[in-house]
């Protein structure tokens, strides 16, 4: 299915709150789904309501932000169904033109040692050398379902089963920007230093959020992401490069 496709199936609807509507398109987590929520952002995007302040894709959902005031035009004081309606009406248009605008972007990421203390574990657990489980986690390619968690953190979808690795049992309070890391059959990396439960297995030097930048994070949903091995003094090399980049 072309990204810009009409879902085939129309979503099922519900608010969120006052402010807030829920957008689902199924229960399972898939390409397809993906797809879908992808070519319905184009869409509304494309024909956009003023009363909508953002929108937010999930792995199966789009919950899109209004303006109550704003969205209640008629002065009924119903919003949710106003803007319920407004949406099913853009849902209905032609489709946009094929933007393609889904990027593959390769991630460097230096594995093992103090920038992936976890290695160890993931190879243990799967009972794989630690060069076996860079091997595998560098030979897919994967996709961006979603970002949350916090600002830029890419949920990442295609890791093979063969590395899968239960989260830590105990959280970590300070986890380095740019860790590169899996929880079960997900890897994603920690775009700021934050808390986390993923086993560590590498670091990148590139920056995934930028508050600076127009478009402040680096990964959306969509896009394709492969990882490349680098050694410690690429990444250093990287790490000091002067185009703001790296961290």
């Amino acid at each position: 299915m072309s990204q810009n496709q009409a879902p085939s199936l129309p979503p099922k609807i519900y608010p969120l709150g006052d402010s807030a509507i829920v957008l689902e398109f199924g229960k399972t987590i898939s390409r397809e789904i993906l797809q879908q929520i992808n070519s319905c952002i184009s869409r509304l995007k494309a024909s956009p309501l003023p009363a909508v302040t953002e929108y937010v894709p999930a792995y199966t959902t789009l919950t899109i932000y209004y303006d109550p005031l704003a969205a209640d035009s008629k002065g009924e004081r119903n919003p949710y169904e106003e803007i319920k309606n407004s949406i099913y009406m853009v849902l209905n248009e032609p489709a946009p033109p094929e933007d393609n605008h889904n990027r593959q972007i390769t991630i460097p990421v230096c594995y093992g040692g103090t920038f992936g203390q976890d290695l160890e574990q993931v190879a243990k657990y799967n009972r794989l050398s630690p060069v076996e489980v860079i091997t595998i986690h560098t030979a897919n390619e994967y996709l961006v379902y979603m970002v949350g968690f916090a600002p830029g953190f890419p949920y990442l979808g295609g890791m093979d089963k063969r590395i899968a690795t239960p989260r830590k049992s105990k959280p970590g309070l300070s986890i380095p920007p740019g860790s590169t890391g899996i929880a079960g059959e997900q890897t994603g990396i920690y775009p700021l230093r934050t808390p986390g439960g993923w086993q560590l297995i590498g670091r990148t030097p590139l920056k995934l959020f930028n508050p600076q930048l127009q478009k402040p994070a680096l990964l959306q949903a969509g896009d394709k992401v492969r990882f490349t091995a680098i050694t410690e003094e690429e990444f250093e090399e990287l790490k000091n490069r002067p185009d703001g980049i790296a961290f």
